[in-house]
């Protein structure tokens, strides 16, 4: 009997200092560099939204925030890498609609599950995407660009940061509600789309406000249509796809921060307020603002039940898309 009491005093003991370790290891949080995967290139609209809310978060943490491009494979590889990684707060990956919402739809073995794989954290941004052309293109108007599609079935092509991606989803959802014809070029990331589509190699991409507004100010790319619910104040003489003849249309992009499932309670909720304040911070939402992308958060609960949502609207699109 009394060796029975001892053991059961040391199993009690063990159990209190692993959890006064764990509670203790929270409390230090962070005290080294935090690892951000962004699954895409520089220089599209995910680095540029991850840079910006890295940088206020560091501040605020007191530690850096280094963001970290691995591209590839419509960002299954990204964040596939982040999936992998320890549950102990120090990698994050930088999710969107096409990571957390898309892919496990598109690709039959993405590499991650989302919602099993990943605690979410907050919701940071969302922003519409901007149809826009080589300035060359006989095309000024949503109206004239289906017309020079059908009149050239095939013959045009588009560029998005990858399959998957949210330019690849809002351009296919465009050709599917208008019965145009155009080819799919997919490349490891925003900016190099961007960049073939100024060259004449592609006449059109349809990407995040951030990527494309600097070129389409210095006259380099034409923008032609908005594919949010409204305006932006940056560019207000170009319409939506709604109101261009395509009733309803409507494809905004979301940005949001995750980490590994299993992440201790206490840590995900230093992360939580840090990234809350940081969002919302002059400098960020300024930034955001210039760039016409709309600040944005939510608790932890809140992002799991929309990414699920956003999971469940995209679905049957991407079914016609087809399987990769």
């Amino acid at each position: 009997m009394q060796l029975q009491k001892r053991r059961a005093c040391a199993i009690g003991i063990g159990i209190a200092l692993g959890i006064a370790s764990v509670g203790s290891l929270a409390q230090q949080y962070p005290s080294r560099p935090i690892r951000l995967i962004i699954p895409f290139a520089p220089a599209g609209t995910n680095d540029i939204i991850g840079r910006v809310v890295a940088q206020k978060t560091s501040e605020l943490l007191g530690q850096a925030i280094v963001a970290d491009n691995r591209d590839g494979a419509g960002g299954t590889i990204g964040s596939t890498l982040a999936a992998r990684s320890q549950p102990d707060g120090y990698t994050l990956l930088l999710g969107h609609i096409g990571t957390l919402a898309v892919n496990p739809t598109l690709y039959r073995k993405p590499g991650y599950d989302p919602l099993k794989d990943f605690t979410p954290i907050t919701l940071v941004a969302k922003l519409p995407n901007l149809m826009a052309v080589n300035p060359k293109l006989p095309a000024k108007t949503v109206a004239e660009f289906i017309a020079l599609a059908k009149a050239k079935r095939g013959g045009l092509s588009y560029g998005s940061g990858g399959v998957g991606g949210a330019a690849h989803l809002a351009t296919e959802y465009f050709k599917q509600q208008t019965g145009i014809d155009i080819v799919h070029v997919p490349y490891r990331g925003t900016g190099l789309a961007v960049v073939d589509v100024i060259s004449g190699q592609l006449a059109m991409t349809m990407a995040g406000v951030p990527a494309i507004v600097p070129h389409v100010r210095n006259g380099n790319l034409r923008a032609i249509a908005v594919t949010g619910d409204r305006r932006l104040k940056m560019i207000p003489d170009v319409p939506t796809v709604a109101e261009s003849g395509v009733p309803g249309f409507e494809a905004t992009q979301w940005y949001g921060i995750v980490t590994q499932a299993g992440t201790p309670q206490r840590i995900v909720s230093v992360l939580h307020a840090a990234l809350v304040k940081a969002v919302h911070s002059p400098e960020v939402s300024d930034r955001f603002a210039a760039d016409g992308a709309e600040p944005f958060t939510n608790t932890p609960d809140e992002f799991r039940a929309f990414i699920r949502a956003e999971t469940e609207r995209w679905a049957p699109i991407i079914r016609q898309i087809g399987q990769q």
